[in-house]
């Protein structure tokens, strides 16, 4: 692991999950929990709980879960040691660095060089070489105190400027390829990725640049550019501006499509701005926004993609807490012909006093999805109304609301020209449907046990059903009731069926002689998230104390029996076993046939 064993194990005992879990989630007890909405998914009843014997947080929805470690890494979006570290700073721990495999010390030097390349951009933009990018802002708009404010910087028309300039800095090569600034041609030589653009420094909440988006300044391709996927950088992760947004005294937060969007906004006065890198809205975009405002405005271009882009967005807010609104900015007219314009366009056009009033009369989310579905219709032609009818009373159906329901199922009617009466009956239709589906869909699990017993993420697939849930169980024992455990091991961990169980067996046995047993905290360093989760997970599952030496003497005869028969097997010709699996899948020679 990266640290010693002796520092984590002071930092967790320093680091009550219920502490650091309730500066981010409100948590109300129930019982020997405390539950909460969940911070990883969007949920409106609470299922998130945590527990403060156990020291561990799981989600009854998304099925997320861990320690302390795992809950920062998550929500702050950290590396593991990153995370540990965030934690040793709030509880005045200093860490000892072992940085084993590098990783952490070249995720640093990326920041570091991410942030050098920035101020060098930025130098570029007031040097001669950065006249084409002057002039290009000067033409949008764009103030110099405001190019300065989000770091902007000129990337120069030269193939190896910021290779050469890097380099002399003590950056090597294989860093700034590492860090998405220079790419290899076919040859194996090096050149800037970004030349002869705009550049603009994407920076996180915690003020480090993790990469950077540009611009060209002509009609050339690609129009825009982002640094690629890097330790630093993930586009899912990140919302353009945000550092500054997150400062803003508006109640909510305005999502663009465009960087450039984003500067204009601020520079006309809406400090609240933000825009994804490249991508549709994401769950982890979401995630981040949660953590500074409830109230979102959607305001993408008004093309088909800007359409299809907020009704993404729209799917993915529904039922969260947010209060979502939609900013439709119309087109403009330009020698008699309607074109469409982004936020950036509206507030050169309209102007900001404009931009104000469409913001305070944005939409909310059905109220755009209604209209974007009448806009469907010939709502003239009886066919295409009774079409209407059945499109829109599916819309409203998803509103879990009834009064809601019913007020948009009015305003239905009226558009289509229907009685209240009949709108009423077809969305109540669809409701029923809705319910019906979803009810068969859980009755289908319910009946599958088997199926519900296999973990849900693929890669932790259970090969031996039998033996693996015997291995769930003396895991739980061990985590609850350690005192009835030898002092040796009773089962060894190559006996599991399970390598990922066996992984964990044999961690929490070694972890036994620090005095910390019944915590799975120390194990963030050693699963992955998606494993981690797993574990909390089966530690859901009901485990009776009260029979738990039985329980423990049966988890073991299982395990044993199941790694008999797998041995017998592996000694088996291999040409027989087939044969034999065949006519067991068949049928053939058996009772099964009679």
């Amino acid at each position: 692991m990266a640290f010693p064993q002796h520092f984590l194990d002071e930092l967790i005992a320093r680091s009550d999950i219920v502490d650091i879990v309730s500066s981010y989630v409100t948590l109300n007890r129930k019982g020997a929990n405390l539950f909460g909405l969940c911070p990883f998914h969007n949920e409106k009843t609470p299922s998130f709980s945590v527990s403060p014997d156990k020291q561990i947080y799981h989600c009854f929805g998304c099925k997320k879960g861990g320690g302390v470690i795992n809950f920062i890494m998550e929500i702050e979006n950290l590396s593991y040691p990153d995370a540990v570290r965030f934690l040793a700073q709030r509880a005045n721990l200093p860490v000892p660095e072992d940085d084993r495999d590098g990783t952490e010390k070249l995720r640093r030097r990326m920041l570091a060089l991410n942030k050098d390349a920035a101020r060098y951009y930025h130098q570029m933009l007031l040097a001669p070489e950065g006249a084409g990018v002057r002039a290009y802002l000067n033409r949008r708009e764009i103030r110099r105190g405001v190019a300065t404010r989000f770091g902007m910087g000129a990337a120069p028309d030269a193939w190896d400027s910021l290779l050469r300039a890097m380099t002399q800095k003590g950056y090597s090569k294989a860093e700034l390829i590492s860090a998405g600034l220079v790419v290899k041609n076919k040859n194996g030589g090096l050149y800037d990725k970004f030349r002869n653009r705009l550049m603009l420094p994407v920076i996180d909440v915690r003020g480090d640049v993790v990469g950077f988006g540009s611009r060209v300044l002509d009609k050339s391709e690609p129009k825009y550019m982002n640094t690629t996927e890097t330790l630093t950088y993930s586009k899912r992760r990140v919302l353009y501006g945000l550092n500054l947004a997150k400062k803003t005294k508006r109640p909510n937060m305005i999502l663009c499509e465009g960087n450039l969007d984003v500067v204009t906004l601020h520079q006309a006065g809406f400090d609240n701005a933000v825009a994804s890198m490249g991508t549709a809205l994401t769950t982890e975009q979401i995630r981040l926004l949660s953590r500074y405002t409830k109230e979102l405005v959607l305001c993408y271009d008004n093309d088909t993609a800007g359409q299809l882009a907020t009704q993404r967005a729209l799917e993915l807010l529904n039922n969260t807490d947010f209060s979502v609104k939609v900013l439709r900015l119309p087109r403009r007219m330009v020698d008699g012909e309607a074109v469409k314009q982004d936020a950036d366009d509206f507030i050169k056009f309209q102007g900001r006093d404009a931009f104000e009033n469409l913001l305070s009369g944005s939409e909310n989310g059905i109220e755009f999805r209604m209209a974007q579905v009448a806009g469907k219709y010939d709502l003239h032609d009886d066919q295409q109304r009774i079409a209407y009818a059945t499109e829109i009373s599916t819309v409203l159906s998803r509103l879990e609301n009834a009064v809601e329901r019913e007020i948009y199922t009015v305003r239905a009617a009226e558009t289509a020209k229907l009685t209240t009466e009949a709108m009423r009956l077809e969305v109540q239709r669809a409701f029923r449907r809705r319910q019906s589906k979803e009810r068969k869909m859980t009755e289908r699990r319910e009946l599958n046990p088997a199926a519900n017993a296999q973990p849900v993420p693929r890669s932790i697939h259970y090969e031996n059903l039998r033996s693996a849930m015997a291995e769930e169980g003396i895991l739980r024992l061990l985590l609850r009731d350690e005192g009835i455990f030898p002092p040796e091991p009773p089962v060894q961990p190559e006996d599991f069926s399970s390598p990922l169980l066996g992984k964990i067996y044999r961690e929490l046995w070694h972890h036994r002689e620090t005095g910390h047993a019944g915590s799975i905290a120390f194990l963030s360093g050693v699963l992955t998230p998606e494993e981690m989760s797993h574990l909390t997970t089966l530690l859901q599952k009901p485990e009776s104390v009260a029979g738990a030496e039985q329980a423990l003497h049966d988890y073991i005869h299982v395990i044993q029996d199941e790694k008999r028969k797998r041995d017998g097997a592996a000694s088996e010709d291999p040409l027989l076993a087939a044969m034999k699996q065949f006519k067991d899948k068949k049928g053939y020679g058996g009772k099964q046939h009679e």
